[in-house]
């Protein structure tokens, strides 16, 4: 069963988006979330590009997960930024045990998010 919206997106950092905007004329959460979707069409490619042949490539997965972790964060989604950061230290430390693992759960983290990010708009 997913989590709901609320236990995957902080509500402090969607308030804080929305004040930003208060009558919701400029669409700011939406331009936002646009964004950070049109991010990851950009990105998830590049990440499932550097997982093929069974050598992960560490640079496009610290790269993907660096942007990840800003991007996600600014959303308010702190656990997909907590994995992504974890994630970003394993491929900068050359720590390949766990990364498929763990690649694995930041992709699930992604849908679940833009099922959250969604719910809201």
């Amino acid at each position: 069963m997913p989590a709901s919206p609320n236990a995957l997106l902080d509500p402090e950092a969607i308030r804080r988006l929305r004040e930003l905007d208060p009558s919701g004329g400029n669409k700011l959460l939406e331009r936002v979330v646009q964004a950070f979707s049109n991010s990851l069409e950009r990105l998830l490619p590049d990440l499932a590009r550097a997982r093929e042949g069974g050598t992960l490539d560490l640079q496009v997965v610290r790269h993907v997960s660096h942007t990840l972790k800003s991007s996600s964060a600014s959303l308010g989604a702190m656990g997909l930024s907590a994995r992504c950061a974890d994630i970003e230290a394993m491929a900068r430390d050359g720590d390949v045990q766990r990364l498929p693992e763990q690649l694995d759960a930041m992709l699930q983290d992604i849908q679940q998010v833009r099922t959250a990010l969604a719910a809201l708009l």
